[in-house]
């Protein structure tokens, strides 16, 4: 956006050129502007026989003991008939309390 501080109307900057004026001046040609990036800078070889430092590589990890699938289900059939059991007891116990609310409520 083209703003103008003073001088004549916004309309006047505007305005084409009366007729028989001379058209403005062609700019110059421009010429082709020299590369700005001139490259990495060079850089020297490391020095012969130089290496990186040698890290000890770890042993190979030991194998891991064989899992005892039947036990492992066994114990998850345990596991989930505890919970089942817990979950019973909650829920009557939580229909007693209800039941015994209301009783009370009626009376």
């Amino acid at each position: 956006m083209t703003t103008r501080n003073g001088g004549p109307a916004d309309d006047e900057f505007w305005r084409r050129p009366a007729d028989g004026t001379a058209p403005p001046p062609a700019p110059p040609p421009a010429e082709p502007a020299a590369p700005a990036y001139p490259g990495p800078p060079p850089s020297a070889p490391p020095p012969r026989g130089w290496r990186p430092p040698v890290v000890v590589q770890p042993p190979t990890p030991r194998a891991l003991p064989r899992q005892d699938n039947a036990g492992i289900d066994s114990a998850e059939r345990s596991a989930r008939t505890l919970t089942y059991g817990i979950g019973m007891i909650a829920a009557a116990v939580l229909v007693v309390v209800i039941c015994l609310l209301c009783s009370r409520a009626l009376f």
